[in-house]
C-alpha cells in the first residue's frame, strides 16, 4: 500500500522544528522522537516514530526520510546535499521557509479561483430562472392580454423551455459536477491527476509561468543556501517542476548553457529561467560571495509579483462577471417589459 504524502504545511513545520532541535543540540533520533510526541494519533506521528527508530538504528536523516516514502524527492536529495556538506540545518530551515512559502500560495490560488467561481454558479442559477420560470409568467400574461412574447423575448422564452425540458440530463450533470468537485477537494491522488493534466497544457503561460518562475527562484534559494553548486541547485531545482514540461525545459537548458560555458547572466536570460533583471543581480551577488542573499531577496521579490499578478487576473475576472451578468439580466427584463408597456399604454 503505497504511503500518504505529507502536505506542504506538515513538511515546513517537521523541517523547522526539528532545524530548532538540532540547533539547540538536540540528537536527529531525539529530536524525531519529540516532535512525534507532540503529534495526535495519525499519519504523520507514525512516520516521525518509524523515523526515529530508523535513526536510532544508525540510519542517517536523509535515509530515513527517504525510507517513509511520505516525502517529495526534492526534500530528501536537499538533505543528503546537507549531510555531505555539514549544513543540515541550513537546508532544513530552508525547507521549512520554501514549503511554508508553497503553501500559501497554493492557499491563494484555491481561494481566488473559489470566489469567482461559486459567483458564476450563482448568477448562471439567477439567469436559469428567469429564463425557465419567470419568462412563461410574463407570457402567460401577454396571452392574457392577446399578444405574445416575440423578438428576442421570444427567442429567450424557447431557449428557456428548451431548458426545461432538458432539466433531468442537466441535473445529472451538475449531480456528476458536484461529484467531481467533492473529490477534487477530498481526493489528493485525483487532485494531483487533475492539476497535472491541466500544468502540462496550460500550465506555463500568463499567471502560471509566473507562478511558476517563483517556485523555481524559491528552490533555486534553497539550493544556495544549503550549500549546494550554482549548477546543481539548477538541476535540483528543475525537479520541483516534472509537472510542467516546458518550465522544467527552461531549467534543463540553462544547465547546459552554463555547461558549454556561457556565463551565468548568458545562460540564464537565454534559457528565460529568470528575468534579466533578475539575472544581473544573482551574477553579482555570486561574483561578491552572496549568493545565496541575492537569490533569497529574488525569490521574494518574484513570489510577490506572481502573488500580484494572481490578485489582478481575479479582480479583472470578478467585474467582468458581475458586468455580462448584469447585462444579460437587463436584456431579459427589458425584451419583456418594455412591449408589455407599450400594451398598457395601448389599453389605457
Amino acid at each position: 500500500m503505497e504511503k500518504r504524502k505529507l502536505t506542504n504545511d506538515e513538511i515546513s513545520t517537521l523541517c523547522q522544528g526539528l532545524s530548532m532541535l538540532l540547533h539547540a543540540g538536540v540528537g536527529a533520533g531525539d529530536g524525531l522522537s519529540l516532535l512525534a510526541e507532540e503529534e495526535q494519533e495519525g499519519v504523520c506521528r507514525q512516520v516521525l516514530s518509524g523515523m526515529a527508530q530508523q535513526v536510532d538504528e544508525g540510519a542517517s536523516l536523509a535515509e530515513a526520510f527517504r525510507a517513509s516514502k511520505s516525502f517529495p524527492d526534492y526534500v530528501c536529495g536537499l538533505l543528503e546535499v546537507g549531510e555531505r556538506s555539514g549544513r543540515m540545518e541550513e537546508a532544513l530551515s530552508a525547507l521549512a521557509r520554501h514549503y511554508e512559502d508553497r503553501s500559501r500560495l497554493n492557499r491563494q490560488i484555491r481561494s481566488a479561483l473559489l470566489y469567482p467561481a461559486i459567483l458564476l454558479v450563482i448568477m448562471l442559477a439567477v439567469i436559469g430562472i428567469l429564463l425557465v420560470r419567470v419568462l412563461p409568467v410574463f407570457n402567460d400574461v401577454y396571452a392574457y392580454l392577446g399578444g405574445s412574447l416575440t423578438g428576442i423575448a421570444g427567442g429567450l422564452l424557447r431557449f428557456g423551455q428548451a431548458l426545461d425540458a432538458a432539466m433531468p440530463a442537466l441535473c445529472v450533470i451538475l449531480a456528476v459536477i458536484v461529484v467531481l468537485v467533492v473529490l477534487f477537494a477530498a481526493v489528493p491522488a485525483f487532485r494531483e491527476k487533475l492539476t497535472g493534466f491541466w500544468r502540462k497544457r496550460m500550465g506555463d503561460k500568463g499567471v502560471s509561468r509566473k507562478i511558476n518562475t517563483a517556485r523555481f527562484a524559491q528552490s533555486l534559494s534553497m539550493g544556495l543556501s544549503s550549500g549546494l553548486p550554482l549548477e546543481e541547485a539548477l538541476s535540483t531545482a528543475a525537479s520541483l517542476l516534472d509537472s510542467v514540461p516546458p518550465a522544467k525545459a527552461r531549467c534543463l537548458d540553462c544547465v547546459k548553457r552554463l555547461e558549454a560555458g556561457e556565463s551565468m547572466a548568458e545562460a540564464m536570460k537565454g534559457s528565460q529561467v529568470l528575468p534579466q533583471a533578475e539575472c544581473r543581480l544573482l551574477e553579482l551577488g555570486l561574483r561578491s560571495g552572496t549568493g545565496d542573499a541575492a537569490m533569497e531577496q529574488i525569490a521574494r521579490r518574484l513570489t510577490e509579483d506572481s502573488e500580484m499578478a494572481l490578485q489582478e487576473l481575479v479582480g479583472r475576472v470578478e467585474p467582468a462577471l458581475v458586468m455580462v451578468t448584469s447585462i444579460l439580466v437587463g436584456l431579459i427584463l427589458l425584451s419583456v417589459m418594455l412591449p408589455l408597456m407599450n400594451i398598457m399604454s395601448a389599453i389605457g
